[in-house]
């Protein structure tokens, strides 16, 4: 006689079989990789294949990352959901084999991110988030079209917001030169700003909007809010952006909306004046008023002007070499490097100083840390007020390493460079020496710092040779030996004239 199978063990038995298959199938979801590994192999045959690709650059070691890597991979699970999919890949920059792939794609960090479209003849700068979500919305915005069509309100306001610039076509018709010039333009930098247009300005916020075009209108939350251009050229719209989209006056505080306009600022070709003071004293709002009548008078002199709440800019006060009791203050850079320094100034003396730096009546300020009182070690200490004294002026043989105390190699060298010391510390004219490139400026174009360690040797007659060689004790004095000045070390060692 048969026996039946209960309904609910059946039941029992399907479920559990179910309830197998799905964690299978999330287990083979999980183990798959969305993100496409690439290589100098396959590269240039992928992104053939595509219309818009992402490409992230890495090294292995390179903390910033490890902590991008299981982001870009979500970020690529969802997208490759997407319609059409998005796809993201990545290159080992580190191997070998992938250098000259990632020298050709400008790789100058880790991560680099690259947006490659129409099979890789664009290509551009990843400027967005590094959050899965944020990656997500950034790149389903890049692979659409450069400018939205703006067709209501609605649509205008969820564009512009208050925080951001954005720029907007007005036009009769979308046709015709200017509307082509203007997707061109759109197309170039629409990984840098937003970008819309529509057939009635009616719909844009802020101001008059009774024109029709053509015209392109800059959004902005600073200023005057909004500027417009007629002159559709590429070039000439580039250049409107690149100068409406910079304050008059750049605020520098703990306002995350600002850093990007921060950016800007220290991005810009102008030389950059900065006023650090503290926001919250009483003398604030004198300071902010007087700096900006300064703003508005050099406004397309070739100067940008930043002010930074001290609490906010220590990485810059640490940069410049300042001190908050300093403060309030105003820091001119040039592009030529060198500094102007008022410190402690009253808001009066703002303007006066701004046209003696004008007139070069100011002398550069040179950061420098202090000379040491005592200098005994082998290994000499050189601070950038005692560089003339040391080594240019010194008529002596001075091997000089620019350091930079956070650097591992240049901590491997510095016993090495004791022992080189402690070799030559009975010849009075040969000097091994050590100069902080982090704490202070040099001064002197003959020597280009790069990165560090960074070795110079100075002959007594004056001779300056960069050192390339090799980092064993052997090898830095037999350098010493062949470039050091024999006159000098002769005479030195010469005995006196007898009687």
């Amino acid at each position: 006689m048969a026996v039946g199978v209960p309904i609910w063990f059946s039941l029992l038995v399907l479920t559990a079989v179910a309830s197998s298959l799905a964690q299978i199938s999330a287990e083979e979801t999980e183990s798959k990789e969305f993100v496409l590994t690439l290589d100098n192999s396959n590269f240039s045959d992928t992104v053939s294949k595509h219309k818009f690709i992402v490409v992230e650059f890495y090294a292995p070691w390179c903390g910033h990352c490890k902590k991008l890597a299981p982001e870009y991979e979500k970020a690529a699970s969802i997208l490759s959901s997407h319609d059409p999919p998005i796809v993201l890949a990545k290159v080992d920059a580190n191997e070998e084999a992938n250098k000259e792939l990632a020298n050709q794609h400008e790789v100058r960090g880790y991560p680099t991110v690259k947006i490659l479209r129409n099979e890789g003849k664009v290509i551009q700068e990843y400027k967005g988030p590094r959050d899965a979500d944020g990656i997500v919305d950034y790149l389903k915005k890049q692979s659409g079209p450069a400018s939205a069509e703006i067709k209501s309100a609605e649509d205008a306001s969820s564009l512009i917001e208050d925080k951001k610039i954005v720029i907007v076509g007005v036009f009769p018709k979308f046709s015709g030169e200017e509307f082509e010039n203007y997707i061109a333009f759109a197309e170039k930098l629409r990984s840098d700003y937003e970008f819309g247009h529509t057939l009635n300005a009616k719909h844009l916020p802020r101001g008059e909007s009774s024109v029709s075009g053509p015209l392109v209108r800059l959004f902005k939350p600073f200023d005057e809010l909004f500027v417009d251009s007629q002159d559709f050229n590429v070039e000439a719209l580039e250049k409107f952006v690149q100068e409406s989209s910079v304050p008059l006056v750049t605020v520098f505080n703990n306002d995350p909306s600002n850093h990007p306009f921060v950016v800007k600022f220290f991005n810009t070709p102008d030389a950059k004046a900065m006023l650090f003071m503290n926001f919250s004293s009483e003398a604030a709002d004198s300071f902010k008023s007087k700096y900006r009548e300064v703003a508005e008078k050099y406004r397309g002199t070739g100067i940008s002007f930043l002010l930074g709440d001290v609490e906010a800019s220590q990485n810059a006060f640490e940069y410049f070499g300042l001190q908050d009791s300093q403060a309030p203050l105003v820091i001119i850079q040039t592009n030529d490097g060198k500094k102007y320094l008022n410190a402690n100034l009253e808001s009066d003396h703002i303007a006066p100083w701004m046209q003696d730096f004008k007139e070069g009546k100011v002398r550069p300020f040179i950061k420098s840390e202090v000379i040491p009182a005592e200098n005994n070690e082998p290994v000499k200490v050189v601070v950038a007020d005692s560089l003339e004294d040391m080594v240019l002026n010194s008529k002596k043989n001075v091997l000089l390493e620019f350091y930079a105390p956070w650097c591992g190699h240049c901590k491997k060298l510095a016993p090495i460079l004791d022992e080189v010391a402690v070799h030559y510390e009975k010849e009075a004219d040969v000097v091994i020496a050590k100069f902080d490139a982090t704490a202070n400026d040099i001064t002197n174009d003959s020597f280009n710092v790069q990165g560090f360690p960074t070795v110079y040797f100075r002959s007594a007659s004056g001779k300056i040779s960069s050192y390339e060689g090799g980092r064993t004790k052997e090898d830095i004095i037999d350098f010493i030996e062949k470039n050091r000045d024999k006159a000098a070390h002769q005479e030195s060692e010469s005995p006196k004239d007898e009687l």
